[in-house]
């Protein structure tokens, strides 16, 4: 391998010499080897598209000239575009405040746009990080990639999932069928009234995560090093988050207390907690689906999910709740997720919290994870739910809380006893009331009717 040398405060180091970084980003190489989990690519976008608006700031601030920032913000623009991926291989493993991964991009911008003006202009320091430090950058950077990455991925896959529930709460309205409570049998419902809980659980879960993302949309980006905004112009704080806003199409602004946007992570902390309370209820709602589809002879079988692969290598002919697993498995990991975040948000000492890298990767993870986890549940399994109108059926007339239709006309004991004895007796309820000589048949049947048991609210549809 060919190399180059390259110097900073410490000394010099060899660089290979087909990358664009420098000598900070190859000590931090070398220094923590540590894991394969790399720096999450969201990092790296949103730290270009800082690098750009803080470019664009400092020209129109008179602070830095045209020439060097038109060059940050081409070299930024491939960045965006894919163009460097190679250029950026730290590990999320590295110092807390994510300085090396602020300096990652600091030298490879530097690097390539002096290549472009084909003259050494542009300094990692001086120029591309003018009026920042790493201490407000990460931070910037933690907010811009979670924004983006719930609002363009996690909120759209979310909003198909919610569109599938609708559609099957009004397709199956009117099956009646037995309900459960504490997995045993209950009064009934309709199969569209239990689906429209679960639609109601993704409009609900994404009003928590809408309204958390408000406080995400503080930026740090001019408090530098401790919060005092030390070498940032006074103007930067405010221009800086309008151009990342126009950079990004989102709406973003200066944090209130830069103090504060340094040290405290309970914002995103926050915003990760209704993404866990998201993959609560995901994980109810895939239970739901693949207990509700057990079977198929030997269980509940009230539903039938699509058939997408074999499910055993020794039993011919098994199929499996896959998607529904895949999806709890997720969810899982989300949680733990939320435990390694809010430890982390827990760690601030004095101006800064130094597990950033750490609650960077395992915001994206769960973000990125839940996103493609609800995709795929809904097109390999949630769209293609169906009742079962022969198994509702027959659970519904086998299901001895009907009976609770009859307490107000021959109060709660005597329908106990109705239950109790067919049961007891194996025998059904209509049975074991005209054996005790509670009712008429003609009365029984007028009252112990589901369709009348089930109050069809059309708004909950």
């Amino acid at each position: 391998m060919n190399y180059r040398i390259e110097h900073d405060s410490l000394g010099e180091l060899k660089v290979p010499s087909d990358k664009y970084w420098g000598a900070q980003t190859e000590r931090s190489h070398e220094n923590f080897q540590i894991g394969k989990e790399k720096m999450p690519p969201e990092i790296i976008r949103a730290f270009a598209i800082l690098k750009y608006a803080a470019a664009e700031s400092n020209q129109k601030l008179n602070l830095l000239d045209e020439k060097k920032s038109e060059a940050i913000k081409t070299v930024c623009d491939e960045i965006l575009a894919g163009k460097l991926e190679d250029h950026f291989p730290l590990v999320v493993w590295q110092t807390g405040s994510g300085t090396q991964s602020n300096m990652n991009l600091n030298e490879v911008i530097a690097n390539r746009g002096n290549e472009l003006l084909a003259d050494h202009l542009l300094h990692p320091n001086d120029d591309v990080n003018k009026s920042q430090s790493s201490n407000d950058t990460f931070p910037t950077a933690l907010h811009v990639s979670a924004l983006l990455a719930v609002e363009e991925h996690l909120l759209p896959a979310l909003d198909d999932l919610e569109t599938t529930f609708k559609a099957l709460a009004r397709e199956n309205k009117d099956v009646i069928k037995t309900g459960r409570t504490h997995l045993q049998d209950a009064v009934p419902l309709s199969l569209g009234q239990e689906i429209s809980g679960w639609a109601r659980m993704l409009e609900v879960s994404k009003k928590m995560i809408t309204t958390a993302l408000n406080s995400i949309r503080e930026i740090a980006l001019g408090g530098t090093a401790v919060g005092t905004g030390l070498n940032a112009h006074k103007d930067f704080p405010d221009l800086v988050a309008k151009e990342i806003s126009k950079k990004t199409d989102h709406h973003f602004v200066t944090a209130k207390n830069k103090f504060h946007a340094l040290t405290s992570k309970n914002q995103i902390a926050f915003l990760h907690g209704a993404i866990k309370a998201l993959a609560c209820d995901l994980l109810k709602i895939a239970n739901d689906v693949r207990l509700l589809a057990s079977g198929p002879r030997c269980g509940i079988g009230e539903i039938t999910i699509p058939a997408n692969e074999p499910g055993s290598s020794i039993m011919p002919g098994k199929v499996n709740p896959t998607q529904a697993e895949a999806l709890t498995m997720v969810c899982v990991q989300v949680m733990g997720n939320d435990t390694a975040i809010t430890v982390a948000a827990s760690q601030g000492n004095y101006e800064l919290n130094v597990y950033m890298p750490l609650i960077a990767y395992n915001f994206l993870q769960s973000v990125n994870l839940l996103a493609d986890a609800m995709k795929s549940f809904n097109l390999h399994c949630a769209q293609g739910i169906k009742p079962n109108l022969e198994k509702i059926e027959e659970n519904l007339e086998k299901s001895l809380m009907l009976v609770t239709a009859l307490n107000p006309y021959i109060g709660y004991e005597n329908a106990a006893k109705i239950a109790k004895k067919a049961h007891e007796e194996n025998t059904s309820l209509k049975e074991a009331c005209l054996d005790l000589n509670l009712l008429t048949e003609e009365e029984f049947d007028q009252i112990v009717d589901p369709k009348k048991m089930v109050h069809l609210d059309e708004d909950s549809f």
